[in-house]
Parts: C-alpha cells; structure tokens; sequence
C-alpha cells in the first residue's frame, strides 16, 4: 500500500511516499520553485544503519568509570527503557544536590528538526528549566560575533537574521552588488524551520536580468553562480577589513563621502577617517597599503570604490566572513563604508549581511512571526557562547569576558545533548575530547551514531521527523507545513518529549512539563497562537483543521518591497536605531569603555595568528577554508546517498589549486593527508582553477571517524576539518567561532587509507533490524 504525507525539512517541503510502512521517496513540494537533491537522502537518514536501535550505556560507565575518563573507545551495552530512564534520572538528581544547578549544561546546539514542537532544543531546555535550571549557551556558530556586535552599531540583529533590504528593491535600483564572501548558491537551499519555496536563486537571476553587476570578493570563484556573470576578486582569506579600510580611503581622498548622510546619521566618523588617515597609528590604510596585506591590486580596489561611489550599491558580507580571529572588524568596516555611501535606508541600496548564508535572505513576504514551540525559562541564569563549550569544561571557577562581562566558569559535571551534535559545529576536536572527558556523565538524544552519541556515557535514541506529526515554519518562509507522521517509530526510538515527560514523571513535574496535553493538543495550541499573532497583522489564515488537511498555509507576498532602515534614513531624530546615540554607531563609546584592546571603538586592522601573512605560514603554507557543504546540512544527512556521491574513495573532498597541487606532487582524486599541529584528517583531492593558489577548502560535516576510537590525537580518516581548525574566540567582544583562521599543509597520504567505519554502530551496538 502506498500512501502520501505532507512534511517538512530544513532543506525543504516535500510529500513522503510510503509503501509498507517504509519511506520510499520524499517528493518535493509543489509550489517550489527550485528544490535541491538533498531529499533524495531521507529514505537512508530514516531507515539506514546509522540509527540508533535501542538505549545504550558505555560499559566504563556501569563500572563506575566517571569523571576523567575516556569516551568513544568502550563498548555500548543495550538496557531497556525503563532501566535507562531510572539511571538518567538519579543521576542528575544527584548531580544537582551534589553540585548545583549550573553544572548540568544544557548543551543542545544545531538545527534538530525544523518542526517547531518537537524540536529538541526547546524540550530539553524546558525539562531542565523545570528542574531548577541549568547552563546555557547564547549566540551561535553562525554569525556569533557579529550577532554580539550589531546591537552596538546599529542596534539590531535583523540586519543578520532578517529581515533585510529584498531581492525585489535591489532588482529595481541597485546598480552594483559588492560581495564579501561571495553569494554561494549551496547555502541557499536550507532554511531553519523549513522552505516551502526556494526562492534564493530565482530572485538572483531576476536581479542579474534587470542589470545588477555583481563583484564576488572571495578566495573562491564558486562562491557565485555563473549565471551572475560576476567579477571575481580573489582575495586573501581574512583581509577583508584592510580592503574596505583602503575604499574608504579611496573615498576620502576623492571626496566621495556622503557628508549629508554620515553627519545626519552617524556617530564617530571623524575617529574613523583619521584611522583610516593614518593620522591616529601614522599608517595611512591606501589600496597600495591593502594590495600588500590582500594581493588585490591597488587599481583594484581604488576602480572598485569609485565604481560604488557612483553607483546604487548595496554591500554584503556572508556570515562566514566573520568567523575568523578578529571576526568583528570587517562586518564593523563594511558598515562604515556603506554609511560612506550614504545608501543605507535607500532602495536596493545601503548593508546586509547573510544574502548568500541561508535562503529566504531578502526574500520578500509579509513580517508575521513563525510558529513558535512552548516557552522556556531558566532560573539558573547561568551561560556562556556557544563556542566556548571547551573553555566552559576546561577552566572551571575561572571567568571568561565576553561582550563586556566577566563570566564565572561553573564546574559542570552532566553534560546533556539532545539536537544537534558539537563534534559537527565545534573547532579543534581532540582538544574538545579532552575537555568532554572531564564530565561525570555525558547523556545524549540522538536518532543517528553521530560523534557526539558515540563519545556518551547513555544513549537514547530518539525519533526522527517523519516518525511523529508537527509543524515546519521558519521566519525567512512564505509556507508554513503540516508535518504528517510517515512511519512508525524505528526501533525503540522515541520522540524527546515522551523521553523528558517520563523522566519529569521521576521528578515529580510531569503534568507541569506536559501541561496536561498530548502531540495533538500541543499543535493545536501552538497553531491558534500562531493564527492570532497572524490576525494582528492583518492576514487571515485557516483553522487547524483544514490547514492539517490541505498540508500548509501560504502566506501572501507583500505589495510593497522592504528596504531595511528606511525610516530611520528618512528621519533620524523621529525614528531613531536601538544604540545609544540612536544613529549607526561607527564609532562605539560602549565597546571602547570595556577595555579590550582586540576590539577599541572603531573597526580597525587587526593581522590574525593564522593567514598567510602571518610567521606559521613558513611552516603550514596553505589556508584551509571550511565551508558548509551542499550535499548535506551540517553534519545531518552524511550517511545518505547524495553525500556518499561527491566523496573521494569515500572521503571529504578537499579543493586546491593546480599549482599547489603540481608543487607537491598531488593529483586529482588521490588521498591526501590535511594536518597541522592540531592534528590530522584524510581527504579526496579535487584539484580545481576555481580557488585560488595557497588556498585550500573543505567542507564541514563528515562525520568524525578517529582512525583509534577514543583517542584524542589520531588523524580523522574521513575528512572531519575541524579536527584542523583553531578553537579561539573572535574577540573577547564576540566570543564567536574563528573556524576560517587555519594554516595547514598537505601531503599524499601514506600507505592504503584506512577504511571509514564511522556510519555504521559502534562496538557493542546493533544495526537497526
């Protein structure tokens, strides 16, 4: 028997074809416009061996090996439901009686699933909220620094997160699209909480068609389309800052500056010219001052920033361009150059970061808000950012500044995972081993044997999204989607609210987590909270019922297009930005009164640790870019067929240059080995003119396959990269990921690879029947 269902994912809206209660195909939906591939991976993502068949706890666990120990070497052994959910709950009563609340850290991190109920994040924070509290992480790994940032420049995160200037208004005035990081067409086939259109690359092409010119300003030619027809600008990875400094420069020195706009709208500006002066350091920062730092030519730059002084131009920056030592400063410079401009708030024209890092970026539609999950309290109050979970486990009692705060460290001791997986998104992976070590006890919810269930002490595996019913919607979506439950649940898994439900049941609150509802109720509930905020704002949309029945609700495109700050453009003073001036902040007293000396109170050039200009390029001569992959999200989807395609001999593949290649003595689809003094990871080489010499990239995601389970020092034989990359801060300001500042060098691998093992379980563990 066959049947149909409506769902939703990350990577888009499809119907699940099911024959004999086995999913067959995900179908993608039918309004939109341009899905991707990545579907055809869900069958295996439900059904393959890398599930998680039944509860497991490590055998060093059970013999009272705790805290200190090693994790991803021991053998699981299979428990049932009800012995594991007695051990979980024991062990974190006794953890908060013995060391407080604030050492359990709440540790969920990732996309988990695009329905807005069942997502993992929001039931684990609540279960633990309930519980007296926990610690948890702010910021993200995306767009961390610049998300600490923003708020001190020009007082919102929706410059980042949406919604922004649309693709419709930059098609209708812009002229000129300057391009940080490129508009890389991969990233525009996932949205968080679900697409039910991918209108990324139609609104792009739309854009070109109308005449708008764009400039691809990355190491890496691909990072556009082709049908955009760009000019390609091969810079030096993490010299982006010291190129818009030098077009600021060409812009004084002309007379260009919008001197109307920075006096209206601006704070700080006469700090910055004399920066870029040089009348503050005595270095004046002109395009022959940056071609040295960058390798783009000094005619270059200068060409570029009288082409965007006479010009409509709208600049962006992808998140990616941030994620690097020093990660603040080039967002901080891009916008001083484009209040230079004076387009901000005009049509088409002014700043945005993130066009090219998610779909639905300038997408236009109507700003109602997305179904929300139930709310989460934590009385603890206790946090750090999210990429320094190793710092967290490594310096307890000790404080970590971030954003002008001093934070204590506390002393965690249970660790609980449930969405998501920190050997994915986390930099420098032996060391976070290490310092995961130092855990009693490490719980994690997972449906797949990804890294992060593999180095748990207890595993419960949990339901994927087409084993129960929900709701996909995301805020950058036209669509909001039913989310029909296709299958059964796979083996013993189960849904994470069941899980925390029994295990609040053990804690004497269950009633208080459920709040006395079950699936249907909770969507029903969140539905009708959804459909109210919607009345607000004027749109009227179906009751639960038919929308359950049809499959989904569109949201109208609006009539108008959106330019981001219009208002504040038109008049300041009546409609002022959240910073305390109340204007775009170029330069900050807030960020200069905390004192760091990373991040004083103007963008400045700051050199990294790790680039290509800096000492340890002698030793590791080539920049490794990690980018996230188009065959998979992140780590999710990494056993499916569309990732095992653009492997190399079942490895990560890694892009290079021919002349890199040539000067090694490396050709195209061998092994290679990627290492520097933070370890090592198998590769497939892909030798490409598209990314250019002393540059090399790879994709995040594959799953981490240590060639010795458990050890901390053993090379990745799948191509994990951030067993490569540096795991420090942006800045004491931003706390964000640096993944993008990483020198390595690379060598053919010797002797026969080792086999990958990695989507297969564990020793001990079963393959689902």
């Amino acid at each position: 028997m066959t049947e149909i269902k409506p769902h939703g994912s990350h990577w888009g809206s499809f119907d699940a074809v099911v024959e004999n209660g086995r999913l067959v195909q995900a179908r993608p939906f039918a309004r939109d416009p341009f899905p991707g591939s990545l579907l055809e991976s869900m069958p295996e993502a439900v059904h393959g061996k890398a599930r998680i068949d039944r509860p497991y706890v490590r055998a060093g666990w059970l013999r009272g090996e705790r805290r200190g120990s090693s994790r991803g070497g021991d053998d699981f052994v299979p428990m049932g439901w009800d012995q594991v959910i007695r051990l979980v709950a024991e062990e974190a009563a006794r953890v908060r009686t013995e060391h407080g609340h604030a050492s359990i850290l709440g540790g969920s991190y990732g996309w988990s699933s695009a329905g807005r109920y069942h997502h993992a994040r929001t039931q684990l924070h609540r279960y633990l909220g309930q519980a007296g509290g926990f610690t948890a992480q702010v910021t993200n790994y995306s767009y961390g620094a610049g998300m600490t940032l923003m708020p001190h420049i020009l007082g919102t995160n929706e410059v980042i997160q949406g919604p922004v200037t649309d693709w419709a208004s930059i098609r209708k005035h812009a002229k000129l699209m300057l391009c940080f990081g490129g508009l890389p067409l991969k990233n525009g086939l996932v949205t968080s909480g679900g697409a039910g259109g991918h209108e990324y690359v139609p609104l792009m092409k739309a854009a070109a068609a109308a005449g708008v010119r764009f400039v691809n300003i990355s190491p890496f030619k691909g990072d556009v389309g082709d049908f955009l027809g760009a000019e390609w600008v091969p810079i030096r990875p993490n010299t982006d800052a010291a190129m818009m400094f030098a077009m600021a420069h060409v812009l004084i020195e002309a007379g260009r500056e919008d001197a109307d706009f920075l006096a209206r709208c601006t704070v700080g500006y006469d700090r910055f010219r004399d920066y870029v002066l040089g009348v503050a350091d005595g270095v004046a920062k002109t395009p022959e001052w940056a071609a040295a730092i960058t390798e783009v030519p000094a005619e270059t730059i200068r060409r570029l920033a009288l082409e965007a002084a006479g010009s409509p131009t709208m600049c962006t920056a992808t998140w990616s361009i941030q994620r690097a030592e020093h990660g603040e400063q080039p967002w901080w410079a891009l916008i001083a150059f484009a209040a230079m401009l004076g387009g901000i708030g005009k049509p088409g024209r002014g700043i945005a970061f993130g066009y090219g890092s998610m779909n639905g970026m300038g997408t236009p539609r109507h700003e109602v808000p997305s179904v929300a999950g139930p709310a989460v309290r934590n009385p603890c109050g206790a946090y750090i950012p999210v990429a320094r979970v190793t710092e967290l486990l490594e310096r307890p009692g000790e404080i970590l500044q971030y954003n002008g705060r001093d934070l204590l460290l506390p002393d965690i001791r249970l660790i609980w995972w449930a969405g998501g997986n920190p050997f994915h998104h986390h930099q420098d992976l032996g060391r976070l081993l290490r310092a995961w070590n130092r855990a009693d006890t490490v719980v994690v919810q997972e449906p797949w044997w990804t890294a992060v269930a593999r180095h748990a002490d207890i595993v419960l595996p949990a339901t994927t999204t087409l084993e129960r019913n929900d709701i996909g919607s995301a805020s950058r979506d036209r669509y909001v989607r039913a989310m029909h439950q296709a299958v059964p649940p796979q083996g013993q898994a189960r849904n994470d609210v069941d899980i925390f439900a029994d295990l609040a049941d053990a804690a004497g609150f269950r009633a208080q987590f459920t709040e006395q509802r079950d699936e249907g109720a909770w969507l029903r509930h969140l539905y009708g909270r959804w459909r109210q905020a919607c009345a607000t704002h004027g749109i009227e949309v179906p009751d639960f019922e038919r929308f359950w029945a049809e499959g989904f609700v569109e949201i109208p495109a609006p009539e108008q297009d959106y330019v981001q700050f219009a208002e504040f453009a038109a008049d300041p003073e009546a409609n002022p930005l959240n910073t305390p001036s109340g204007k775009v902040e170029i330069f900050s007293e807030t960020v200069a009164s905390f004192g760091y000396a990373e991040t004083p109170g103007h963008a400045v050039w700051m050199e990294p640790t790790e680039y290509l200009g800096s000492p340890l390029a002698q030793t590791f001569p080539l920049h490794m870019l990690s980018f996230q992959p188009a065959t998979r999200l992140h780590g999710q989807l990494d056993s499916g067929p569309v990732a095992a395609a653009d492997k190399i001999q079942g490895r990560e593949p890694i892009r290079m240059n021919p002349a890199d290649a040539a000067a090694r003595g490396l050709r195209d689809g061998q092994v290679v080995r990627v290492f520097n003094a933070r370890g090592a990871v198998a590769a497939g080489l892909r030798v490409t003119e598209e990314i250019r010499p002393g540059v090399v990239a790879m994709a995040t995601g594959a799953w981490w396959n240590p060639a010795r389970p458990g050890a901390t020092d053993a090379a990745c034989v799948h191509g994990n990269a951030n067993v490569l990359t540096a795991d420090i801060g942006t800045s004491r300001l931003g706390q964000g990921s640096a993944a993008q500042s990483c020198l390595v060098e690379i060598e053919a691998w010797p002797g026969e690879p080792p086999p990958v093992t990695v989507h297969a379980p564990p020793a001990g563990a079963t393959a689902l029947s």
